[in-house]
C-alpha cells in the first residue's frame, strides 16, 4: 500500500526567484531573508543551484519568469501543474518546467537536483508544456559543466558555447511517458484522485458511473475528452507512476505488483517493460 507521508512534509520556500505563490504574484525583491540575488538582478540568460532536499519536503504552488531545468541525480519527485496534470520525476531524468507555469514539487525520498534557470529568449524552440525527459550521457555531462561556470560566466566565449550545446541537446531529446493528466470535470477529478491514492482499485467504469450517477457511455467520453485517455490507459499510467515511486521506495517488485492490484508479478513486469522499455528492476540502472 501507499505509505503515508503526511507527518514527514515540510514546506521548502526559496522565493528569492519566484514570481507567484499559490496564484498570488510576489513582489519584486533584489535579494530574499538569505541574502540569496533575484535572478532578474543577474545580467546572464542562464543560471544554475543545486540543491538537496529531505524525504517529505514540499514546495507550494509557484511559478519563475525563467523556465526551469529541474535534474534528478538522486531520489524521487513529483511535479504538478496546476489543472494539468502530475510528473514523476526519477534520478537521471529532467523536467522542463517554461516561464510563467505554476507548479508544485514534494520529495518522495531525500533529493538531489541540478536547477538550471533559462531566460525565454534563450531558448525560443524549447517546450512550452511541461515534460521528463531522459538524462542520455553527453546531456549528464553537459548538465554537470554548466551547472560549475560561474554566475557571471563569459557569454562570448567558450562558457556561452558550453550553454548552447546544451540547450541545442535539450530540443533534440525527446519526453519520457512519465506524465499523468488530470480531468477538470468535479466528479472525474475526485475518482481519479481517489485511484492516484489507492492505485489497487480494480473498480470497472461501468461501476465507476454508478457510483457517479453517469451513464457508462457518459463517462467513457467524458474522460477521454478531459484526459486524452481511455479510463483504462489512464489506469495503467497512474500504476505506472505510482510503480516507479515504490520502486524509488525500495519496494520489492512482487510487493508493488500486489500493491497495485496485479494477479501476478509476470503481469506487472510486462506492463512495466512495455511502457517503459526496461524492467523494474533495471529501470534505474544509469545508461
Amino acid at each position: 500500500m501507499t505509505k503515508n507521508t503526511a507527518k514527514q512534509t515540510k514546506t521548502c520556500h526559496s522565493r528569492d526567484h519566484w514570481i507567484t505563490l499559490n496564484g498570488q504574484v510576489l513582489p519584486p525583491a533584489e535579494k530574499d531573508s538569505t541574502g540569496n540575488r533575484h535572478v532578474k538582478a543577474i545580467p546572464r540568460p542562464m543560471i544554475t543551484r543545486q540543491a538537496n532536499y529531505p524525504t517529505g519536503c514540499d514546495i507550494p504552488m509557484h511559478s519563475h519568469r525563467w523556465g526551469q531545468l529541474l535534474s534528478i541525480t538522486e531520489g524521487l519527485i513529483h511535479v504538478e501543474v496546476k489543472g494539468v496534470g502530475h510528473w514523476v520525476v526519477p534520478p537521471h531524468r529532467a523536467v522542463w518546467i517554461p516561464a510563467f507555469i505554476e507548479h508544485d514539487s514534494k520529495a518522495v525520498n531525500s533529493i538531489s537536483m541540478q536547477n538550471i534557470y533559462i531566460e525565454p529568449s534563450l531558448h525560443p524552440h524549447l517546450p512550452d508544456q511541461c515534460q521528463v525527459i531522459a538524462i542520455t550521457p553527453l546531456l549528464r555531462e553537459l548538465i554537470s559543466a554548466v551547472v560549475q561556470l560561474d554566475t557571471l560566466y563569459d557569454e562570448q566565449g567558450s562558457d556561452g558555447r558550453l550553454v548552447q550545446v546544451m540547450l541545442d541537446q535539450l530540443q533534440s531529446i525527446p519526453q519520457q511517458p512519465l506524465h499523468l493528466p488530470l480531468p477538470s470535470h468535479k466528479a472525474l477529478l475526485k475518482m481519479a484522485n481517489a485511484l492516484i491514492k489507492c492505485p489497487q482499485d480494480n473498480k470497472s467504469l461501468e461501476e465507476w458511473a454508478a457510483k457517479l450517477a453517469f451513464s457508462e457511455r457518459t463517462l467513457a467520453r467524458y474522460f477521454k475528452k478531459e484526459t486524452g485517455m481511455t479510463f483504462g490507459q489512464w489506469r495503467q499510467q497512474a500504476r505506472l507512476l505510482a510503480a516507479i515511486s515504490f520502486i524509488a521506495a525500495g519496494k520489492s517488485i512482487s510487493c508493488i505488483a500486489q500493491d497495485l492490484g496485479y494477479n501476478n508479478q509476470s503481469a506487472f513486469i510486462a506492463m512495466f517493460k512495455k511502457a517503459l522499455g526496461k524492467t523494474p528492476a533495471k529501470y534505474f540502472d544509469v545508461e
